[in-house]
């Protein structure tokens, strides 16, 4: 079996005997998991002899060429604009946003968001598919971004939110020397008419927001955390960060009087799911960015 690099990221494998596509790839590319060769497939970054496959099952015979792109070269090629798409198959479609854009529903009409990149995107592989927001990240908040491919699957992910969704990381950069090695907040949130979020220790009426985080590293001006949400509420981090005297990074809002990087110093790096139809657990990593990354060495 061989296989070489041709034009600037893909790879060419060439059949030596009868195999389906999907157990031909696995056997072939065993640095690339079982659900990264699925999504390649879903997205249609994997031809033979020239043309596009996305079948699993597809039968390969002796002499043709497998073609796959990768993803960084698949990415350039579907123009999107501020984010990357991280997986994709039938029900759900994972992307890395960047800050700046805002997740969905733009005061002008005309502003891309992340939901309307995302749904032309899907629009052009198949001009009856549509997309559903499932949650949020802030407009300055970059990283894992979850959207649902049917209104059955969106509900299904929201409704037992709790259920599904195994883990969320995130990656903040706040003010000053954070003491703590590791520490969990929990209080009470409320929304003010002017939609600032407040915290309360003790039971307001509000809803309960627990976060946890540990210290990666920290300097004299700047803390990078861990931060784990046992509970997603509005805000949540920019609060908890706020209320421990060490706001986020960039965040006017909640008490940051710093903004070296220029954008929020948080970033959704993972997010664990259990999949909404094969219930299988799957891992969704976005890479820190090195603004963030940088300023707490």
């Amino acid at each position: 079996m061989n296989h070489k690099k041709t034009r600037e990221g893909s790879y060419l494998f060439q059949v030596a005997e009868e195999a389906e596509l999907l157990p031909f790839l696995l056997e072939n590319m065993k640095k690339n998991s079982r659900n990264s060769i699925k999504s390649m497939l879903t997205r249609g970054q994997v031809s033979v002899n020239g043309q596009t496959v996305t079948k699993h099952n597809y039968k390969l015979v002796a002499g043709q060429k497998v073609e796959i792109l990768n993803n960084k070269s698949a990415r350039n090629e579907s123009s999107l604009t501020g984010l990357s798409i991280i997986y994709e198959d039938e029900s759900i479609i994972v992307i890395d946003k960047e800050a700046g854009l805002l997740s969905m529903a733009a005061k002008d009409k005309n502003e891309k968001t992340a939901f309307s990149e995302v749904s032309s995107y899907v629009k052009k592989q198949n001009p009856g598919q549509r997309i559903f927001i499932v949650h949020r990240l802030d407009r300055d908040t970059s990283g894992v971004l979850l959207f649902a491919k049917s209104e059955m699957v969106k509900m299904q992910l929201q409704d037992n939110w709790d259920e599904f969704v195994k883990e969320r990381i995130y990656t903040t950069l706040v003010q000053g020397n954070v003491k703590k090695e590791k520490d969990t907040i929990k209080s009470w949130l409320k929304e003010t008419r002017t939609y600032k979020v407040y915290s309360n220790p003790t039971d307001n009426g509000g809803q309960l927001a627990i976060t946890h985080y540990r210290k990666i590293r920290s300097n004299r001006q700047y803390s990078l955390l861990e931060v784990r949400l046992e509970t997603g509420r509005k805000n949540q981090i920019r609060v908890h960060m706020e209320e421990i005297g060490h706001p986020v990074v960039g965040d006017k809002k909640y008490g940051s009087t710093v903004n070296p990087i220029k954008r929020l110093g948080l970033h959704a790096t993972a997010l664990t799911i259990v999949h909404p139809i094969s219930k299988e657990i799957m891992k969704f990593e976005s890479e820190i960015p090195s603004s963030i990354l940088n300023k707490s060495l």
